[in-house]
């Protein structure tokens, strides 16, 4: 088979693949709920929270996210940073251990993966 057959072949291929493999793309719905920090052990504490998970449009009930957080201590620079989650529908605990000099300044949901689309 000439050469040119031959690419325009697997083009066709691909280009026939690619509906079906490029699926819709959808978006959980997650929101911070129920933040507090625990009390110092062994000089340790925990940030948690309870992260409301609304995955209706999603085919699958788990998926990735990461919080964003800005961290002081007493003698140390503020340092921001991301901490990786999988997300369940419905709620989901987390938690961060932090030395018991340090606090929170700020918190936010940093990425949040998209899911395969229910029905796709």
């Amino acid at each position: 088979m000439p050469r040119w057959k031959t690419i325009l072949a697997i083009a066709g291929i691909l280009l026939a693949a690619t509906p079906l493999t490029a699926g819709q793309i959808c978006q959980p719905t997650l929101t911070v709920k129920d933040v507090n920090f625990s009390p110092v052990v062994n000089l340790r504490r925990y940030w948690s929270a309870t992260i409301a998970v609304d995955a209706w449009p999603c085919a699958r009930g788990t998926g990735l996210f990461a919080l964003g957080f800005v961290r002081s201590a007493e003698n140390a620079p503020n340092f921001e940073f991301l901490e990786p989650f999988i997300w369940h529908a419905g709620e989901t605990k987390v938690r961060v251990e932090f030395w018991a000099d340090e606090a929170v300044e700020r918190y936010w949901l940093a990425d949040v993966a998209p899911c395969p689309c229910r029905g796709e």
